[in-house]
């Protein structure tokens, strides 16, 4: 029994203490950021022009408003410091898909990756620099948590992709972000007061935020049940993403160490008095990985826990990180994975394997550099 717990990978809820980024619009709602524009010598309506600027129209260079006085645009310029500086892009799927490596100010690592389709665009977002959760086959769980990041932190990637798409600066013309998934770099619910942050930034509408459908936000976690009751309780109502990748705790407790905390049927249970408060369908994501988890038996366990419930699984072809024993299911595994749970009349789609030349893993970018 002693030697079963030493084995057990560290979990890593508290962030190390770090400088903080510099404060930002995005990190204020309205009302502080009219106190704040007034602490500055301005009058309160300058939060709602510095407000319309950067979420409407997506200008961060205050130089450029020039609806501003030269002495307000000097003044002002504190709220709208440079938080995330370009390391590294690259894209695939003719431009439509776009990864980017980001340096915050302290130096930590972080990725945003933008895909474009017929009908939506989607832009996957980072909550934390690294992650303390250490699922051994995640290239971000391997590196360790290096800090959290901050609302603003966290608003800018997805300024950064609306503005692209604004400029056609991606293939298809002139758009508009219509998702957002926190399923980049991070645990999002252990950076929880700043991701709900940044949701309300998301979903407020313009001057406030950037006017995005909370059914277009989905959030993600490995299974941190306070925090998914929390989330319920929000009035939010954002697709919540579970993280399984097995349905039996045996292997789960390797796969998603913090199912040492919290068992598959507790976290099941957390799912579903969500789906229940939101009217929600809940996404279970499911990683199929060659030989570990992609037996039909697992399949037919996972169809009859979450037959019957509010629910969507999404199975997932993993990416396969460069010296990982870790490697995507074998396609006929993977078809008769899905037909098992077709059988449990479950609803299943195997997810678009976007980015895989461009290390479209999470982590991968921040690993290399």
């Amino acid at each position: 029994m002693t030697a079963e717990k030493t084995e057990r990978p560290l979990l890593q809820f508290a962030a190390p203490r770090r400088a903080k980024p510099a404060r930002h619009l995005a990190d204020l709602s309205m009302a502080e950021r009219r106190a704040a524009v007034t602490e500055l010598g301005e009058k309160a309506f300058r939060a709602d022009q510095l407000s319309r600027h950067y979420f409407e129209r997506l200008t961060g260079d205050v130089a450029a408003m020039t609806d501003l006085s030269a002495g307000a645009r000097e003044r002002l310029g504190v709220l709208l410091p440079p938080l995330l500086t370009p390391v590294r892009e690259m894209t695939s799927d003719g431009g439509t898909t776009r990864k980017t490596l980001w340096r915050l100010f302290d130096g930590a690592l972080v990725e945003s990756v933008l895909m474009r389709y017929p009908d939506r665009a989607t832009i996957c977002v980072s909550s934390q620099a690294g992650c303390g959760m250490n699922c051994p086959f995640c290239a971000t769980g391997q590196a360790g948590l290096t800090r959290n990041m901050s609302t603003a932190e966290i608003v800018e990637q997805v300024v950064s992709g609306a503005r692209a798409l604004a400029n056609n600066e991606v293939p298809g013309g002139p758009g508009r972000i219509s998702n957002v998934v926190f399923m980049g770099m991070g645990e999002p619910m252990a950076n929880y007061k700043a991701v709900i942050g940044a949701v309300r930034r998301m979903v407020e509408p313009a001057p406030d935020g950037l006017g995005i459908s909370a059914r277009g936000v989905t959030v993600s976690t490995v299974g941190l049940v306070p925090a998914i009751g929390k989330l319920a309780a929000e009035g939010l109502p954002v697709t919540l993403a579970l993280s399984l990748h097995a349905p039996d705790d045996e292997l789960r407790d390797t796969l998603v160490p913090i199912n040492t905390r919290w068992k598959v049927a507790e976290v099941l249970d957390a799912a579903w008095s969500y789906a229940a408060t939101t009217k929600r369908r809940v996404s279970i994501e499911y990683a199929l990985i060659k030989d570990i988890n992609d037996q039909e038996w697992r399949a037919d366990l996972l169809g009859k826990l979450v037959r019957n419930k509010l629910v969507h699984v999404n199975l997932i072809p993993l990416n396969p990180t460069p010296g990982s024993k870790w490697t995507a299911s074998r396609p006929e595994d993977e078809r008769a994975f899905v037909r098992r749970l077709q059988f449990h009349g479950v609803p299943v789609t195997v997810r678009d394997t976007r980015g895989r030349e461009i290390d479209g893993a999470c982590g991968q970018l921040a690993a290399a550099e």
